[in-house]
């Protein structure tokens, strides 16, 4: 599936231990590009450290569905286009589940008709301590684009190639992309590989240049002359 977002307001899920300050100029370029209210989830930085423990995932999916109903309530349409930055895009793959989790089925897929992710870690190595066991909790539950009636689309930077002997911003590179896939030679934004970034049967784009976060090296997903290319593409 291609094409732009329907008009309708937007829910942004930051990444790993940001803050929603961090999305303050994203936000007042989205809403300028589209035209539609921008949410950003209330999430603050240290609630992600205990996030090996599925009850921290509770709590954050919880900070989601509060966001959710409240950008709804202001929907046309009745839905929202969902927007995750880094874990935030696997965080929001589990929100649109139907079956318990932890004792609640947040069904965010009767709210969300439209989820583009942003440098996501969708696929890691099983023994990766990045974003724990949930890649291989979502892989068994609800795999790749899992709903039909949800339009996905998976942003992947390609800014760094990963290696161990070139410059600081390679070999750190190599080592974050060795944690992730269990390779270090490979094409990504300096934090997430394009391979783990690319959920498979979503509509899919490769942004030259484009680095996880601000400060990498290059411009990242959320400055203003870069989310035309993924919000449009």
């Amino acid at each position: 599936m291609s094409g732009a977002p329907t008009p309708q307001p937007v829910v942004l899920v930051g990444g790993i231990l940001s803050f929603p300050v961090v999305y303050d100029n994203m936000r007042t370029a989205l809403e300028r590009i589209t035209g539609q209210p921008v949410w950003v989830v209330e999430i603050l930085g240290h609630e992600w450290i205990p996030s090996l423990l599925p009850a921290a995932w509770t709590r954050l999916l919880d900070r989601v569905d509060l966001a959710v109903h409240q950008a709804v309530a202001a929907s046309p349409t009745g839905k929202v286009t969902l927007v995750g930055h880094s874990a935030g895009g696997v965080l929001s793959r589990m929100y649109l589940g139907q079956k318990p989790f932890r004792g609640r089925a947040y069904r965010g897929l009767d709210y969300v008709d439209h989820l583009i992710t942003l440098g996501s870690p969708h696929y890691i190595q099983h023994h990766s301590l990045h974003y724990g066991w949930i890649p291989g909790w979502l892989e068994k539950h609800y795999p790749d684009a899992y709903f039909p009636q949800v339009r996905y689309k998976s942003i992947a930077g390609k800014l760094i190639y990963g290696t161990r002997h070139g410059t600081w911003r390679e070999h750190f590179a190599y080592g974050l992309y060795l944690g992730l896939i269990g390779y270090g030679k490979a094409w990504g934004d300096g934090l997430v590989p394009v391979t783990s970034a690319l959920l498979r049967g979503s509509s899919q784009v490769i942004l030259d240049g484009v680095s996880h976060y601000a400060g990498f090296g290059g411009p990242w997903y959320g400055e203003e002359d870069i989310i035309p290319l993924w919000w449009n593409a």
